[in-house]
C-alpha cells in the first residue's frame, strides 16, 4: 500500500485550489473528522468548516475549508468547496480579526443577530488561524 496514492481536487466556486497526488486525507466531515487512505471505499459526505489535512510524500500539508462536499472513489478524493484556502495563502491577521468580530458579535447578542451567521463565521476564522498554524 506505500506506493498506492490518491488524487486529491480541491474546488471553490472561483477556481481549482488544489489537485495533488497524496499519501492520505483527513476532512472535517458533517459528523467529525474522516480519514482517507488510498483503496477507501467509495463514499460521499458533507464538510463542515475546519481543516484538510493531506500528506505528500511524508510531509504534512494543510488547508481550510469553509463546508461543502466530499465524493471519494477509486483513490481519487474530489472536495466541492464552498470556500477553500490553502496554509500559505492565508491572511492570518485578517483571519484574526474576523475572529474577535465574530466572538464580539455574539456575546453581544444585539435582537438583529443571525446566531447561526456569526457561529458559522467564528469555525470559519478559527479554521483559517488553525490551518496557517497559528
Amino acid at each position: 500500500m506505500a506506493d498506492k496514492i490518491i488524487t486529491m481536487e480541491v474546488v471553490s466556486p472561483e477556481r481549482l485550489v488544489l489537485r495533488e497526488e497524496v499519501d492520505s486525507l483527513v476532512v472535517p466531515a458533517a459528523q467529525g473528522y474522516l480519514g482517507v487512505l488510498p483503496d477507501h471505499a467509495p463514499l460521499v459526505t458533507g464538510l463542515k468548516p475546519g481543516v484538510v489535512k493531506y500528506r505528500v510524500n511524508g510531509e504534512v500539508k494543510r488547508m481550510a475549508v469553509s463546508g461543502g462536499f466530499m465524493e471519494v472513489k477509486d483513490n481519487k478524493a474530489v472536495l466541492l468547496a464552498d470556500t477553500a484556502e490553502r496554509a500559505e495563502e492565508i491572511d492570518v491577521a485578517r483571519a484574526i480579526r474576523a475572529k474577535e468580530r465574530a466572538e464580539r458579535r455574539l456575546q453581544e447578542r444585539t435582537a438583529d443577530l443571525d446566531v447561526a451567521r456569526a457561529e458559522t463565521a467564528l469555525q470559519r476564522s478559527l479554521a483559517r488561524i488553525r490551518a496557517a498554524g497559528k
